[in-house]
């Protein structure tokens, strides 16, 4: 009996700490990214960086990812098994993930929610790179220019299958937040 209460306990304190949405203790600063699921692609926004990026999510190695995710479409999920948890991008709202790349690598994300026709090709790169790597990234995307506006993101509702990844230099301000409440188009 006492051996069932022993591991009862270690298996109640572990599940509890381990919350998709609960803090990483890292040294790093943590990295807001704004995630929109769209027919059948991701939109990564990230707006600190000013930058968007479409079906790849390159990340920095060893910093806390803080995901705040939407869905401009159908009920979704975001799941990167080789770094944790899946969670559910649902209209009109907004799901949190905390997530980090230990290692320098690349991570198959995908969706597995069934969403229609494009499914099976909802799948995404998390691209973990040294941060000086990320940074560089960052101004290589910048000045590859593109403007993430009303006018794009219309375009990039859309639904279509098999999206090759593309970047956007510029982000239009609180174009999540217009996502969330379906006024971006």
């Amino acid at each position: 009996m006492i051996t069932v209460i022993l591991i009862g306990g270690v298996a109640w304190v572990g599940l509890h700490e381990v919350r998709p949405a609960g803090p990483v203790y890292a040294q790093a600063r943590p990295m807001n990214v704004q995630v929109v699921s769209l027919d059948w692609k991701w939109l990564f926004i990230y707006p600190e960086q000013g930058i968007a990026s479409v079906n790849r999510l390159p990340v920095p190695v060893g910093t806390p990812l803080h995901f705040s995710i939407t869905s401009a479409s159908v009920m979704n999920s975001f799941f990167v098994p080789q770094l944790g948890s899946q969670i559910y991008a649902m209209g009109g709202m907004t799901t949190r993930l905390v997530l980090q790349a230990d290692n320098a690598g690349t991570y198959t994300g995908r969706s597995v929610q069934f969403s229609g026709a494009g499914f099976s090709d909802m799948r995404f790169d998390v691209v973990a790179l040294p941060p000086a790597a990320f940074d560089d990234w960052v101004k290589q995307t910048r000045a590859a220019g593109g403007t993430l506006d009303a006018t794009s993101y219309a375009r990039l509702v859309r639904p279509s299958i098999a999206v090759p990844p593309a970047t956007f230099g510029a982000v239009m301000p609180k174009m999540f937040e217009a996502a969330i409440h379906n006024t971006a188009r």
